[in-house]
């Protein structure tokens, strides 16, 4: 007789969600605040990588951004949005890769996602553990890290066609490969991608005008064990230039326009860091470097500009270098975390500008921002009674700017100095009655620096500061059950006050500046219900809802009751995941989403009063594997449907009010991904 089976082995538990974005491994479930932990799974990376942030944003209502095009968005978390223009003002989203800072006064430099792990999304203000550019909130991207015990390698390839456009491809590769043994691994990342243009410009006689470019690599060296420490070297190098702008004027035969000449933009993105992070006693410490240099060229048709039929190239060149130093200390019990440490910026940037015939450009005003930062900060967690955390920090920053016209000829050549110390305190509490049940009320504060901006009267020959602003939030939150368990809810209700808001403008001949527009309000709810009506199909519903008002102030004044610019004031999306096995070794993943994005204006006042949103769009995937290879196929708007995502291409139009940045037509995309 045969000896009966053994029991099968019961299903390992998943593993714990740690939000590392804290600084204080806590877990999810005992953070005392909203966050929102994207879990990024091999194939949907293999589908979605290439269209960067801009993916995490389909999945998260609360995420949002402009749509100039890939590598100029600005983004938004929760509502706090100063403005739909780029220029010196401090992101109001501050973004990281792992504990490397990725940005400051610069858009979205929308990195690939190809081989990152996750994707955390903070609502901010995270003034205490980040500082400024955090008013809104803090992206992190974490990347898969470099293993020394295996040699692997993964790639995705893609092709899809757009209705009214062309075809586009994607390629993304990665080698793992440890160099000595287990010390010492490299971890490279290498992709190029085109975006199929769908607009076509009748005047020039050209197709599919808005082609968009990118190329780029990621590579991190890591030493397991330099005398304790754990050190990872790595950089970063993209490019992505748009071939022109992406955008069409209302009352034209759809997907077209016309313009003189064409509307290019570049984006040239360089990073390289270095972390390293040693265990002491139980405490953990973690130092962490990195440089950038951020290049954005950004080119406009400004016929007309001057009243006349001659035609006009406006151009303007932004190069930000970015020096950012952070050492930290952290330690305690998971439910009494600690964290205390320094950090320090240096940020320079220079806005040039140019106006005039193709041929023959003339400078006009020019201004450069210096802006050096050194923080102290800290935050600890302690344990009251059985079921309440209480949490307090605090970040106390010495900040300087300076700024000054670049044109030898301008009236005020020297440079304008401002120095502040500032104090950002956060205070919460978590009450956790029992363990799937949790609630938190937490408050939090933020600023931005000040600097020298384009005067709006006469910038060819004038200057303006622009004064710092500050951003004070209460939150009330409820999560029952986790992401991963049966059914998850979590919501949470916001105030904020947002005094002397930065915002970069366009004044009536299309010309930039920037100013301090007012105060302003944003309530709202946001919130998630998870769903696994089995091991093997999910069901999720996301929603935002926000209330904002803007109360102007000189030179803007005479604006009062307007919301807010850029976000909707509501947002919902409904999603569905299922896996099934067809056969052993043969599986079949799909997805599918419906989300509606509601009514939005570009900006405050009668130039600026455009509506925008208010639609809904669908999409839809799946992927076939075959053991380590796989077959996929994703429709995007799959009902093609035509809205107004964003109404602004060009500044030197905005006055007809006519401009329509529509949704990308449905597009199909055939991949293929294998990993060795």
């Amino acid at each position: 007789r045969s000896s009966p089976a053994a029991p099968a082995a019961p299903p390992l538990p998943p593993p714990e969600i740690v939000v590392t974005a804290s600084k204080q491994g806590t877990p999810l479930h005992l953070y005392p605040g909203s966050v929102r932990v994207v879990d990024l799974e091999p194939d949907w990376l293999s589908r979605n990588a290439a269209e960067g942030t801009g993916a995490v944003a389909k999945l998260t209502p609360a995420l949002t951004a402009t749509n100039l095009g890939p590598g100029r968005d600005k983004l938004f978390v929760r509502g706090i949005a100063d403005s739909s223009f780029n220029g010196p003002t401090q992101a109001t989203v501050g973004q990281y890769l792992g504990d490397v800072r990725l940005n400051y006064n610069a858009p979205d430099p929308d990195l690939n996602l190809y081989d990152m792990k996750r994707v955390e999304v903070l609502p901010g203000p995270q003034g205490t553990l980040y500082g400024a550019s955090s008013l809104g909130g803090i992206i992190r991207l974490v990347p898969n890290e470099p293993d020394g015990d295996d040699t692997y390698a993964t790639i995705a390839d893609g092709l899809g066609i757009t209705w009214h456009g062309g075809i586009s491809r994607d390629l993304a590769a990665m080698i793992n490969l440890p160099v000595s043994g287990n010390q010492l691994a490299v971890r490279a990342v290498v992709y190029g991608t085109r975006k199929a243009g769908y607009i076509d410009d009748l005047s020039r006689g050209a197709d599919d005008i808005n082609s968009t470019h990118s190329d780029g690599l990621r590579m991190t060296w890591r030493l397991s064990d330099l005398f304790g420490w754990t050190v990872d070297v790595g950089g970063v190098f993209q490019n992505i230039t748009n071939d022109d702008g992406q955008y069409v004027l209302r009352g034209d035969p759809q997907l077209t326009r016309s313009n003189s000449i064409s509307q290019p933009f570049h984006n040239n993105y360089r990073l390289v860091f270095l972390n390293a992070r040693k265990e002491i006693g139980g405490s953990e410490l973690v130092l962490t470097t990195s440089f950038v240099r951020h290049e954005l060229l950004s080119v406009f048709d400004a016929t007309g500009h001057d009243g006349s039929a001659l035609t006009a190239r406006f151009e303007e060149r932004n190069d930000i270098t970015l020096i950012s130093h952070e050492t930290r200390i952290s330690g305690g019990h998971q439910s009494s975390p600690w964290v205390a440490g320094i950090a320090a910026i240096y940020n320079l940037n220079r806005i040039t500008r140019s106006l005039g015939p193709p041929g023959g450009l003339a400078p006009i005003a020019n201004v450069g921002n210096f802006q050096p930062e050194l923080s102290i900060f800290g935050q600890t967690s302690r344990v009251i009674g059985e079921s309440l955390v209480a949490t307090a920090g605090g970040r106390l920053t010495f900040a300087g700017s300076a700024g000054k016209l670049l044109d030898e000829s301008s009236a005020s050549p020297v440079a304008v100095f401002r120095n502040k110390v500032r104090f950002s305190p956060t205070a919460a509490l978590h009450w956790h009655p029992a363990p799937a049940l949790s609630g938190f009320l937490h408050f939090q504060q933020g600023y931005r620096t000040g600097g020298l901006a384009v005067s709006a009267s006469a910038p060819e020959a004038e200057s303006q500061r622009f004064n710092p602003d500050n951003l004070t939030q209460i939150e009330l939150g409820v999560r029952l059950g986790h992401e991963r368990d049966r059914l998850s809810i979590r919501a949470a209700l916001f105030l904020a006050d947002w005094n002397q808001i930065q915002a970069d403008l366009i004044n009536d001949a299309g010309l930039p500046y920037t100013t301090n527009i007012g105060k302003g309000r944003i309530y709202g709810l946001d919130g998630e219900i998870r769903w696994r009506l089995s091991q093997d199909v999910t069901v999720t519903a996301a929603a935002f809802l926000n209330e904002s008002d803007l109360q102007t102030e000189p030179p803007t004044a005479g604006m009062n009751d307007d919301t807010l610019p850029n976000i909707a004031r509501d947002g919902v999306r409904v999603g569905f995941e299922a896996r099934t096995e067809i056969d052993p070794g043969i599986i079949l993943t799909g997805d599918a989403s419906v989300r509606y994005v509601g009514k939005s204006q570009l900006g405050a006042g009668p130039l600026l009063g455009v509506w925008q949103g208010d639609y809904l769009v669908a999409d839809v995937g799946g992927r076939l594997s075959f053991g380590n290879f796989g077959l996929s196929l994703d429709i995007t708007n799959l009902g093609n449907a035509h809205a107004n995502t964003f109404a602004y291409g060009n500044p030197f139009g905005l006055h007809r009010r006519d401009q329509i940045t529509p949704l990308r037509p449905r597009t199909i995309r055939l991949g293929i991904d294998a990993r060795f």
